[in-house]
């Protein structure tokens, strides 16, 4: 007997909006809602929901022999929460106790290669929104992609991970089979390594015509997992969620070779397993050894698709440079986008490849060229700089001396009464005495001049966020004395 361990990743990004040089200090939404709820809702329609009736279908009709293992992002999960049919249908899977979730990155990012710490806070995050969602904590982990290497297996079972998954490439694995668990070298994680080639069969091939195993059936495919008997304990299948429906369209016959392929493999004797059950069941038998990182992406394994020219390391330098002051200074919002800045297809979408791998890279790219990726996205980062510099100076009750200065000349304040102010001492002594017609023609409901010129001319955002709500002249008057006597003090 061998056993087939199927596992499906599920994700959509959030892709950005025409996020313009002019956009900088004056937009905060970064992503273009309507494409991604477009997208969202095609793959729901194609995707989502046809499988999953199959995928419970299976289960059903098997009393729980079929089995199948998802990885579900948090990315995904928020933008389901306005699909709330989608999320029970996978919530139905789920509760039948033939389905294991697995843990991953909640902003489906390269944090493992960048920021341990941030890595973990997003796991942690993730497993916070999966037991809110389904009530479930998961004991096995992917990656990013399946990005791999030794270190990130110990430090994922660290966090109490019992098993991970990888790709089962020739070059790690050298004369060894992917059909067998193996233990992470340094650690006592169980590798469940991807059976790439099969897998890539329904993947990939599955609708080429020119693929010498076309066209595929349940029979043919069955027959191949079997051959395995006796040269293995278990065929892992992973592949993304979106071959069922999108990768592999409808008509290339793909959800009848879904609906038929499981009870073929049960038919011939052999059985499901989650990713938990399976390193329950198989124990290691040997040690894997991978020194450099690995992905499931592209010819190559590795992760020149993110990483491969000056453009992403650019923006993934620069991202994960914020790390420190965003958690430090930043909001709730501001946080929240610059982990949404981590997905990683924004990387990916900035990839210049484009021989072998061409057709993948463009794969619901809404970008022209990699180029127009990374100048948008460089202007959104640039705009959240902003913003993290904006709330810094006002947590930290920023002040310099310069702020008494005067102002440069093109620069002053030229009041309704005919009064112009060079410097701040000028504003606040004018307060003291100004009528109140003409206090209203500066501050009102609908505006508020001093604040304005504060903040843009003479730079003190702490004092202009103070007196941005403040109606009262009096109490402008007197935050802006009381901030002088502060500054006079440095």
């Amino acid at each position: 007997m061998v056993s087939v361990c199927f596992y499906l990743h599920t994700h959509q990004p959030l892709r950005l909006k025409n996020f313009r040089i002019f956009d900088i200090g004056k937009e905060k939404n970064y992503f273009d809602e309507e494409r991604n709820r477009m997208y969202l809702e095609r793959i729901i329609k194609k995707s989502y929901l046809p499988t999953n009736q199959i995928l419970l279908d299976l289960i059903h009709k098997t009393d729980g022999k079929f089995k199948v293992s998802f990885s579900i992002t948090g990315v995904l999960l928020e933008q389901l929460e306005n699909y709330p049919k989608v999320l029970e249908s996978f919530k139905k899977i789920v509760d039948t106790g033939c389905c294991d979730l697995v843990g991953e990155t909640y902003y489906h990012s390269l944090a493992s290669v960048f920021s341990l710490n941030e890595f973990k806070r997003q796991i942690k995050k993730q497993e916070k929104k999966l037991n809110e969602v389904f009530g479930i904590k998961p004991k096995t982990f992917r990656n990013t992609e399946l990005v791999y290497q030794n270190e990130i297996g110990k430090f994922v079972e660290g966090l109490g991970y019992k098993g991970i998954l990888a790709e089962g490439w020739d070059k790690v694995l050298e004369w060894r089979s992917p059909c067998f668990v193996y233990k992470g070298k340094d650690s006592n994680i169980c590798v469940l390594l991807k059976h790439y080639k099969l897998s890539d069969d329904i993947a990939f091939r599955f609708s080429e015509r020119r693929w010498e195993g076309w066209p595929l059936t349940a029979d043919k495919f069955s027959n191949w997992i079997d051959k395995h008997n006796g040269n293995g304990n278990i065929i892992n299948l992973f592949m993304d969620y979106e071959t069922f429906g999108e990768h592999q369209w409808k008509e290339t016959g793909i959800f009848e070779f879904l609906k038929h392929f499981p009870l073929k493999i049960l038919e011939k004797g052999n059985d499901f397993v989650t990713t938990t059950e399976s390193i329950k069941k198989f124990k290691p038998v040997a040690e894997i050894d991978f020194q450099n990182i690995v992905s499931w992406a592209d010819t190559e394994r590795d992760l020149s698709a993110w990483i491969g020219n000056r453009m992403q390391q650019t923006a993934l330098s620069e991202i994960y440079r914020l790390e420190k002051e965003a958690l430090k200074y930043g909001d709730r919002k501001l946080i929240d986008n610059w982990r949404k800045l981590q997905i990683s297809d924004h990387f990916y979408y900035m990839c210049t490849k484009w021989f072998a791998d061409g057709d993948v890279h463009k794969y619901f790219n809404p970008y022209k060229t990699p180029y127009d990726c990374f100048i948008i996205f460089m202007n959104a980062l640039n705009d959240l700089k902003l913003r993290l510099e904006y709330i810094k100076k006002i947590k930290t009750n920023y002040m310099s001396k310069r702020f008494l200065e005067e102002v440069p000349k093109g620069s002053e304040f030229y009041c309704k009464d005919g009064r112009v102010f060079r410097k701040l001492e000028e504003l606040a002594q004018a307060l003291k005495d100004m009528d109140a017609k003409t206090f209203l023609h500066h501050v009102n409901e609908e505006k508020n001049d001093f604040e304005n010129w504060i903040r843009d001319v003479v730079g003190d955002i702490v004092l202009a966020n103070r007196i941005k709500r403040a109606k009262k002249q009096s109490t402008i008057a007197r935050a802006i004395s009381a901030r002088i006597a502060r500054l006079n003090l440095l």
